[in-house]
């Protein structure tokens, strides 16, 4: 069956790792992908490793550039830029993430491709916006730090620690996939392109979400709480006899079937903890009396106990237990592509489609030749 996008062509000037995430979220839902990168260099990230896959490539690029063509172009020449010029002006999407200066320097700024291609769905991806932030470097760390993330996330206040995945980038490229395709629409109703600009800061600023709000609409600047849950409790870790657990109560019924199955039905009905607000006040409290009953059986007792009663909670796997887990439940979390008598395994496409599911065409390609003609 014929994937949703088609007959689209995307002319990817990305590298590392936002907009390689969102180019290859097309290629999947059917785009053609041409994947432009540096002669004999080519991304950045397939020279980031270790860790390498068994055919020795690196897993870091692997993780995004799938159902993707290479093609290297030298645009410090002239006729590299004709190249990067005449992919642009023939493509249905383009998308970089250029500096704005850089853009403008290589003529691929959108005044400029939009004058050969009107249509086109220009979309450009930036670390701090095309203003006054346009010259700073965008770099997922960076933005953890200055976004705010960092300051919300760690063991204790004062301990801040940046999220284990470069989480601002795989938002932001969420983001500009979104835009492109809501640009799309707009394109098939109209017949006009427009462009799209997604930057790393206002991605995560948006995806702050509750605690942004904490500070816009409420005025509080929220801090450090290791695990807890600054607007719930219980929604935390929990230690017990053997191995931690994960408890996600998130309503008051919830937290009755929680009392009842750690023995301490009574607990509910304390006045200081009858409803969540009253919880959160009386947080401390509370924890102590939960702590001494999830002591008493190990991890697997507890959510067992507690996924029949209907209490939200999960051990905390390791990586390869989480695929685990997402095979167990016909998730079918791991696709393999069979390529050049290699068999290449991937993360699968995390949406579904009814009538025009994802293909996995090719593997992330090895650095190619220049465009032909």
């Amino acid at each position: 069956m014929a994937g949703a996008l088609d007959g689209i062509v995307v002319a990817d000037f990305t590298r590392v790792l936002a907009g390689p995430y969102a180019t290859m979220l097309l290629g999947d839902m059917g785009a053609t992908v041409l994947k432009v990168e540096r002669p004999g260099l080519g991304d950045d990230t397939r020279h980031w490793g270790p860790p390498f896959d068994p055919t020795g490539r690196a897993t870091y690029f692997e993780a995004v550039n799938r159902n993707k063509d290479s093609v290297s172009i030298d645009m410090t020449t002239s006729d590299g830029l004709a190249q990067a010029h005449s992919l642009a002006a023939k493509a249905d999407i383009v998308v970089h993430n250029f500096p704005p200066a850089t853009a403008l320097k290589f003529g691929l700024d959108y005044e400029s491709v939009r004058a050969a291609n009107p249509a086109v769905i220009y979309c450009s991806i930036t670390g701090f916006g095309s203003g006054a932030g346009a010259a700073m470097p965008g770099y997922d760390l960076m933005v953890q730090a200055m976004g705010g993330l960092m300051s919300i996330t760690g063991p204790a206040p004062g301990e801040p620690t940046k999220v284990g995945v470069a989480l601002v980038d795989v938002v932001t490229g969420m983001h500009a996939t979104i835009g492109i395709l809501a640009a799309l629409n707009h394109r098939n109703v109209t017949g006009n392109g427009q462009q799209v600009e997604v930057n790393l800061l206002s991605s995560l600023l948006s995806a702050l979400v509750n605690q942004a709000s904490s500070y816009v609409s409420g005025g509080i600047v929220p801090g450090i709480l290791g695990n807890a849950h600054p607007s719930i409790t219980p929604y935390e870790v929990y230690q017990t006899a053997d191995q931690p657990i994960v408890i996600a109560v998130g309503n008051d019924g919830q937290f009755v079937k929680l009392c009842a199955v750690l023995g301490i039905a009574d607990v509910a009905h304390d006045e200081r903890f009858t409803t969540n607000p009253l919880r959160v006040a009386h947080r401390n409290e509370l924890n102590d009396l939960l702590k001494d009953a999830f002591a008493q059986h190990g991890a697997q007792h507890w959510w067992t106990e507690l996924t029949q009663a209907g209490v939200p909670s999960g051990p905390i796997n390791s990586i390869d237990q989480a695929f685990e887990l997402a095979q167990s439940l016909e998730l079918n979390p791991i696709i393999s592509i069979e390529q050049d008598g290699h068999s290449r395994r991937q993360v699968a496409h995390p949406i579904t489609f009814s009538d025009t599911p994802v293909h996995y065409r090719n593997a992330p390609p090895d650095l190619q030749g220049g465009l032909s003609s």
